[in-house]
């Protein structure tokens, strides 16, 4: 796993140097698209999924690859997910904050099989700060190996992303963390929310929508480095085979436990 890992790491700061950093607080109007509501895509994306394809596809060939762009073009891709040995490729986490020229955003790959996360890593090109983990094998900054602490406030610090929540669930979560859990803004970033949860940044982070390249990577990340992510009610969270909406993420397990009775109970 140590050589396929630097060859991820070498080919991902190739397709960030050469495609997607140029591109930065340098886009034509015509080069980002609303593919959804609040869902921009733009010419970056594009070129550097394909460019991640391509170099992935060299370095394992018998694993399938599963990229968010791909997916918006054709959801049909997902039906296999669970199984047999995948890449998932999101080419630019933050494409929001990308698009209108300012941080954070990264590009993040995971390897899975058969549903299980055995691999990840996270790029943010902008500080060139690189998170991995491997399944049993801990996680690392730069090469460094990183456990996850707390931010030691009195309160635990959340970042709860609340933008696809329904307005019941909103609501729900709101009114349970008030004089519990002191709210944090979010990067609207995955590959900068969950390193903050290692980096003692937060504490914990809610997800509604767990789109698996958005948070495969970050899961096996926190997971390695002694954090805790799972569903609400305590269930792993396996690709391709996922009973319900929403991930919880903490700084440790007893930190999960008590935001999950807080927030969940």
């Amino acid at each position: 796993m140590d050589a396929l890992s630097a060859s991820v790491a070498i080919l991902m700061r190739r397709v960030a140097a050469d495609v997607v950093m140029p591109r930065y607080r340098n886009l034509a109007q015509h080069e980002i698209v609303e593919k959804m509501a609040d869902e921009l895509v733009t010419i970056a994306d594009r070129e550097a999924e394909l460019h991640l394809n391509e170099g992935v596809a060299q370095l394992l060939p018998e694993a399938g690859i599963v990229g968010e762009e791909a997916v918006s073009a054709d959801p049909s891709l997902l039906d296999d997910l669970g199984n047999g040995l995948k890449w998932l490729i999101d080419p630019i986490d933050g494409t929001g904050n990308f698009a209108a020229g300012k941080p954070p955003f990264g590009l993040m790959i995971a390897l899975v099989d058969n549903g299980i996360i055995q691999a990840s890593w996270m790029l943010d090109p902008l500080t060139d700060r690189l998170c991995c983990a491997a399944l049993g094998q801990g996680a690392t900054i730069n090469g460094e190996r990183v456990a996850a602490r707390s931010t030691g406030k009195p309160l635990p610090v959340a970042g709860i992303s609340l933008l696809f929540a329904d307005p019941e669930n909103r609501i729900r979560l709101k009114t349970r963390a008030e004089g519990k859990i002191e709210m944090a803004d979010i990067p609207r970033c995955a590959a900068e929310q969950y390193p903050r949860i290692v980096l003692g940044v937060n504490d914990l982070a809610v997800f509604e929508r767990t789109l698996p390249w958005d948070h495969a990577p970050g899961a096996l990340f926190v997971n390695e480095a002694g954090g805790k992510v799972a569903r609400p009610d305590g269930s792993s969270y396996v690709i391709g085979a996922e009973p319900g909406r929403g991930l919880l993420a903490a700084c440790s397990p007893a930190m999960w436990d008590e935001a999950a009775a807080i927030l969940y109970a």
